[in-house]
């Protein structure tokens, strides 16, 4: 991803506050929960404001996590983070996403999630409604 990135540059928004026991020795937030940042801003593409992603039947796994560490996190105050669709399969989607402190880019990510038909445990193939959905929320093209 890009050096410059902006809360901006993503459609899909979420919020977390950083906790004390996020912290580590260094008085940091811990690189364990940058991931859990992540988390957060899956959960509001699958369940949230961009609308009810899991269809009946249906679950999201995570398949893949890239993490890039940019700056340090500092506690208190929260974090903003950003996620767009970078591209999308069959059953499966490509995300990217930053975690920002303010202004400043202090993690980015990539994440693939799959479609999981929960009877069967395999993937399912996405339904056109939903890959329209995916679709709305993709990053401008470079």
């Amino acid at each position: 991803m890009p050096d410059d990135l902006a809360i901006t540059d993503f459609p899909l928004r979420a919020r977390d506050k950083l906790r004390y026991g996020d912290t580590d020795r260094q008085g940091h937030v811990n690189n364990a929960v940058f991931s859990t940042f992540l988390e957060t801003g899956r959960v509001e593409l699958i369940y949230g404001q961009a609308g009810r992603l899991a269809e009946p039947g249906t679950a999201f796994v995570l398949a893949r996590l890239e993490l890039d560490f940019r700056a340090e996190l500092l506690w208190p105050g929260e974090v903003e983070i950003g996620t767009r669709v970078a591209s999308v399969g069959r059953s499966s989607v490509r995300l990217q996403q930053a975690i920002f402190q303010g202004e400043r880019c202090v993690a980015s990510g990539l994440s693939v999630i799959v479609q999981m038909d929960e009877a069967t445990r395999k993937a399912r193939p996405f339904s056109d409604a939903v890959r329209e959905q995916l679709e709305r929320l993709a990053a401008p093209a470079a």
